[in-house]
């Protein structure tokens, strides 16, 4: 089974993603994973990688596309992508990947949330820079105000996680990856929208009510 988990930063499509692999036994294929375990391997394609993030340029799309080519060679299971495509070059080039390879593509699963609560919860997360714990001080917040529950450090919020930032990079998927939707509701593809709005469990339990006919 091959899917793809659209949806903004903070929509829980990682949550999900990790969930869909522990149900089905199928890898989780998320870029940013990809580039930071190429560039730490010192591959071909992460030097050329390393080259535009040292220089705080975008990754290009026939990079990434690289990537997931490579790995996708070495796996035999099924793949849910977390994260990709981003944009059309990346979606136009995974499907010329998966013609070439024989692994049709099963579903695509859209997570729509707000951007308002997308704000608040990307905003409100905290993340501990010592063991990597994350925390979110609306919804999940550390045992003792300012101390990680793990090992006692200070969990900070990334730089990134700052609500004009964030703001920005909302708009940005809206203008790159959201368009991808009607993309992919013009192939044979079926498209499921869900509200990841709802708490985990809900989201996970809509998931299997669709994707257990596919598995099927």
């Amino acid at each position: 089974m091959h899917l793809i988990l659209l949806g903004a930063p903070g929509a829980g499509k990682g949550t999900q993603g990790a969930l869909l692999t522990e149900r089905y036994g199928i890898v989780r294929l998320s870029t940013g994973d990809l580039l930071r375990d190429a560039v730490r391997e010192g591959t071909a394609l992460g030097r050329d990688a390393k080259r535009y993030m040292d220089a705080g340029e975008l990754v290009p799309d026939e990079v990434i596309v690289g990537l997931v080519r490579d790995v996708m060679a070495r796996v035999d299971t099924g793949v849910v992508f977390d994260g990709f495509p981003r944009t059309r070059a990346q979606a136009e080039g995974l499907t010329s990947l998966l013609e070439d390879l024989g692994r049709p593509l099963d579903a695509v699963v859209v997570v729509e949330v707000g951007d308002e609560e997308l704000v608040r919860r990307i905003a409100g997360r905290r993340i501990c820079p010592e063991c990597g714990a994350t925390y979110n001080v609306h919804d999940q917040p550390t045992r003792v105000p300012g101390v990680c529950d793990v090992c006692g450090a200070e969990p900070r919020s990334r730089p990134d996680d700052a609500e004009e930032t964030v703001r920005r990079r909302l708009s940005v998927y809206r203008e790159q990856t959201a368009p991808l939707i009607d993309y992919y509701r013009a192939s044979p593809t079926a498209v499921h929208v869900i509200d990841g709005a709802r708490p985990v469990d809900e989201v996970a339990a809509e998931l299997a009510g669709l994707l257990d006919p596919i598995r099927a």
